[in-house]
């Protein structure tokens, strides 16, 4: 026998290269022949799109494999001191622990992606349900490692973690929050992964892109990311456009600033005139009939006492018979134009209805071109928009009254104020 076969150190050298050895070779056999054999049957199954998640929690798991052969042959190596080999098995226990709670990780990963793929992932997300069983099983691990590497029983852990309760609470007061509100928020289906929703205090108006533990994404509609803590949807009010969205109509709220001073009853020969318009054709029949039958029993002769049509309200119904034929106005929701109160700017004469479509774009431009009609068409009614005087109006004015030095200046009117949309 060799000389340096006697010594002990080289025997210990040799079992621990053996070790080494026997554990790389369980390695590779799990990754290069059994992992790859795997991947290339779940190619061939429905499980082609997990494949690459599957095969990345398989990976992990193989590790395991190393940690155990060593665990069990470290004994075996002679010459280690015991507190050497103890140590050795209380990592390889430890290392074992963590890679299952990363693998475990993982599993909740592709049990979310695959979640995802549902029609009702949308409705109910689980994303934040997930993040709370991650923090359970890396909160199990890390009490399991530490038990492990100090070869003392859990049970002793989570015996001194009980006096530190209130400083837990205190330190996952933002996730037990957070916790409370992603179950209310999915149980009452308050937000939706694509909602549109607007919070004004924290300036944020746009799309809900995902939905977390501790926070919420929305895309405002210039781009920029607003992130919100998960409980402020519940301690703060927001709105939901989403019931706007799924009726298929959009409102228009819109008024036009009427010229007070611009009122007035139509003669018979405006109303002959009015009456070539296909829209207020058959409403200006009806209300001539009623209102000649009625001064003809209540008015006895006198002009103060008769019943006249004005060109406002003959105005008013034209733009009603207008947006009721609209191809682009929802028939089945509520069309209303009404006057609301006079005031200083004028007399609004407010459109209320609904648009056919709930994409911006789209619905924009019904908006405009109603407005853009029904200004133009105006003066058919001999009816004045109200609104404040530009420069040009001004210079007109006062190279009016330079002509005419006894011309005197019309009051210049103030900014109207539209009702939002």
């Amino acid at each position: 026998m060799a000389p340096w076969a006697s010594e002990p150190w080289m025997h210990t050298g040799i079992a621990l290269l053996l070790l080494a050895a026997a554990a790389w070779l369980a390695n590779w056999i799990a990754k290069r022949i059994v992992l790859s054999g795997m991947m290339r049957l779940l190619r061939r199954t429905p499980f082609d799109v997990e494949a690459g998640h599957i095969g990345a929690i398989v990976a992990r798991l193989s590790n395991i494999l190393p940690a155990v052969i060593v665990q069990g042959g470290i004994g075996a190596v002679p010459g280690l001191p015991p507190a050497l080999v103890g140590f050795v098995h209380s990592l390889c226990a430890a290392v074992v622990i963590l890679t299952l709670a990363l693998a475990l990780s993982g599993a909740l990963t592709l049990a979310n992606d695959v979640y995802q793929r549902r029609p009702e992932a949308g409705h109910r997300p689980i994303k934040g349900y997930v993040q709370v069983a991650k923090l359970l099983v890396y909160g199990a691990a890390a009490i399991l490692v530490l038990a492990a590497l100090m070869d003392q029983s859990p049970l002793l852990l989570l015996s001194g973690l009980g006096a530190m309760a209130a400083v837990l609470l205190l330190v996952f007061k933002d996730t037990i929050l957070s916790l409370v509100a992603s179950v209310q928020i999915t149980s009452n289906d308050m937000v939706r992964v694509g909602d549109w929703i607007e919070m004004p205090k924290l300036d944020a108006n746009g799309d809900v892109i995902d939905i977390a533990l501790h926070t919420v994404k929305i895309q405002n509609f210039d781009k920029t990311i607003t992130t919100v803590p998960t409980h402020r949807l519940i301690t703060e009010s927001f709105r939901n456009w989403r019931g706007m969205s799924e009726s298929g109509g959009r409102r228009i709220m819109r008024s036009l600033m009427i010229d007070q001073n611009s009122v007035r009853f139509l003669t018979a020969g405006e109303l002959e005139a009015l009456s070539r318009f296909t829209l207020l054709r058959q409403y200006l029949a009806e209300r001539r009939g009623e209102v000649n039958r009625w001064n003809q029993d209540h008015a006895q002769g006198e002009i103060l006492d008769m019943r006249r049509l004005t060109n406002i309200g003959t105005f008013r119904a034209y733009v009603h018979a207008y947006l009721t034929a609209h191809p682009d106005i929802a028939k089945d929701k509520t069309l209303l134009v009404r006057q609301l109160e006079p005031g200083e700017y004028g007399l609004p004469l407010q459109i209320y209805a609904f648009a056919s479509t709930t994409a911006w774009a789209q619905y924009e431009s019904i908006q405009a071109d109603i407005l853009d009609h029904l200004i133009a068409i105006i003066p058919e009614f001999d009816l004045r928009v109200f609104q404040r005087p530009t420069g040009l109006d001004l210079s007109g004015a006062v190279a009016r009254s330079a002509s005419s030095p006894d011309a005197v200046l019309p009051p210049a009117p103030s900014l109207p104020v539209q009702d939002p949309a």
